[in-house]
């Protein structure tokens, strides 16, 4: 018997399944890019008035577990990070998905912004992020350099530093 003829197959089966798999992550891909044009922070605050009170008290609350005891520049820092990641193809796009991120987030991760009752600040920092005001000049991470953090944070480019947390691309 030939033994070349199944790997022949073997070959081709393979061949094809990865050009299939290639084609279908591209088509993917495209129409992900495309979802992610619809979200910007500019739209966000033209959603419908029920979609911009919930976005609101999400981002409220995470500003109170992430920044309740930052000044109020810092509260406005830390929602427009997670809008800018929004915008960002390398993240969710939309606000949930970015903020309920897997460990993306200390206080959901540890259930914080479920256990505080956001601060009238904390909420009026959540408007004023969804308004457009940016204060990190487009920055996508954020982070107290107290506390224990990954190595791999420092490799990012730091913007600026606002309270106690610093802010990178």
């Amino acid at each position: 018997m030939d033994m070349r003829k199944p790997q022949y197959r073997l070959a081709i089966t393979v061949a094809v399944i990865l050009v299939v798999s290639c084609a279908g992550y591209l088509a993917w891909s495209q129409d992900n890019v495309m979802v992610r044009d619809a979200y910007t922070s500019e739209n966000i605050a033209d959603a419908s008035p029920e979609s911009i009170s919930d976005n609101t008290d999400l981002l409220a609350r995470v500003i109170q577990g992430e920044a309740g005891d930052e000044p109020y520049l810092g509260k406005v820092a830390v929602a427009a990070v997670m809008l800018n990641r929004v915008s960002s193809a390398s993240f969710p796009n939309s606000l949930s998905g970015v903020v309920f991120e897997p460990y993306a987030f200390e206080s959901v991760s540890n259930g914080l912004i479920w256990q505080r009752t956001p601060s009238t600040e904390s909420v009026r920092a959540a408007g004023e992020a969804l308004n457009g005001l940016d204060p990190t000049y487009g920055a996508l991470f954020f982070w107290n350099p107290s506390k224990p953090v990954s190595p791999w944070i420092w490799s990012r480019q730091i913007i600026t530093e606002i309270g106690q947390h610093v802010f990178a691309i």
